[in-house]
């Protein structure tokens, strides 16, 4: 019973770990991140949350107007993809579809754009 448990347990975690292919990290890593390696910032807050400001350079998703599901089809699968909502929700949603559909470079800001605030990092402010 012993061995069927832990062959069990073994299972899982290389099923969990094969298949996390999004990274959670902090405002601090997520501006490292960004300014060290190429990728495509994503935005997912609505219009209204944008005009209090952004990350300079995102392109704007709304998550909660768009099918992010769709929209992922869009998206090359060899570009680094670093995304971030308000508080880390909506951003660790779309990146579990990335990773569902087989993208391998997704970077979760994990406690969204006001931890990015809260460390007082640029933002740009739509004109």
């Amino acid at each position: 019973m012993k061995k069927i448990i832990l062959i069990m347990l073994i299972i899982l975690i290389r099923f969990n770990y094969v298949n996390a292919q999004y990274k959670n990290v902090t405002a601090v890593e997520f501006k490292s991140l960004i300014e060290k390696q190429k990728g495509v910032v994503i935005d997912l807050r609505t219009a209204d949350e944008i005009k209090k400001g952004k990350i300079k350079g995102a392109t704007e998703i709304d998550f909660l107007v768009v099918d992010f599901n769709k929209e992922a089809d869009k998206l090359d699968k060899s570009k680094t993809y670093y995304l971030y909502c308000a508080g880390g929700g909506r951003s660790a949603d779309a990146a579990e579809i990335l990773a569902s559909k087989g993208f391998k470079h997704v970077v979760n800001l994990e406690k969204g754009f006001a931890d990015w605030k809260k460390q007082n990092f640029e933002i740009e402010k739509k004109p």
